[in-house]
């Protein structure tokens, strides 16, 4: 290979890897100065859509998770957590983010994509919960199967038909921007695997044995989002306290 040859061949390779980059980097949603620690409003990055949050969006105790609607870790998680934070609702702010593992859960964006539209109805939270109750109902759907659950699961929680299918074509850029903002919020804090939670900005990965938090590997220990009352007395309760909120009324 001569020297020019050599120069045009090294020009090309550059102007080739240079353009993989930019290809990779294209949709990549820039988070770097977002503090996911705190609630977010719809932005052009987000699709305009603002983060679902179940009870007290100003508290000074916020939980964050991430979730994947076909995780079965996540449907265990689902229970023990409504249960908490529909008990703390005046005094803890709880954030449900998109994080659907596509890679092992086919299903997973579509099911996030269909929560979406439910919340532009005004119906976020009744389509999450159903989406978790009925997981084992459409994990393995497809096509056409899958897209006529979804749009029955809309119609039980007061959404027509034609309204939610209509919105998830037409919305579809929005939703996948949110998607994919709520995806990089949790690469950016370390999230690879569901379900993920962050309590104040603090990863929630401790497991409970005996009533106490253990370190993980401990013989028949499990992790705490698994149970209610564990959920409760070791973890919030002491954060309601180093926080100054006063929960000694709450029933």
């Amino acid at each position: 290979m001569t020297r020019n040859t050599w120069i045009i061949f090294t020009a090309v390779v550059v102007l080739l890897l240079g353009g993989l980059v930019f290809l990779s980097n294209k949709d990549k949603v820039d988070v770097g100065s977002i503090n996911g620690s705190k609630v977010q409003t719809g932005n052009e990055a987000s699709g305009g859509i603002d983060d679902h949050v179940f009870g007290n969006k100003d508290s000074k105790v916020t939980l964050v998770e991430y979730g994947d609607f076909q995780c079965p870790g996540c449907k265990s998680a689902a229970e023990p957590i409504s249960q908490v934070k529909k008990k703390y609702e005046e005094q803890l702010g709880f954030i449900f983010r998109n994080f659907p593992l596509t890679n092992i859960h086919p299903n997973a964006k579509v099911a996030a994509a269909s929560a979406e539209v439910a919340g532009l109805e005004g119906k976020y939270w009744e389509m999450h919960d159903l989406l978790y109750a009925s997981q084992d109902e459409w994990s393995a759907a497809s096509g056409a199967d899958r897209t006529d659950l979804f749009a029955g699961y809309a119609q039980q929680i007061g959404i027509d038909k034609n309204t939610f299918t209509t919105a998830l074509e037409e919305k579809n850029e929005a939703i996948t921007k949110k998607i994919s903002y709520d995806q990089a919020l949790g690469r950016k804090v370390g999230v690879s695997g569901t379900p993920s939670f962050f309590l104040n900005g603090k990863e929630i990965d401790d497991v409970f044995k005996d009533g106490k938090l253990v370190p993980q590997g401990t013989e028949g220990a499990a992790n705490v989002w698994t149970d209610a009352d564990a959920f409760e007395t070791l973890i919030l309760l002491p954060a309601f306290k180093e926080a100054g909120i006063d929960v000694s009324k709450v029933e």
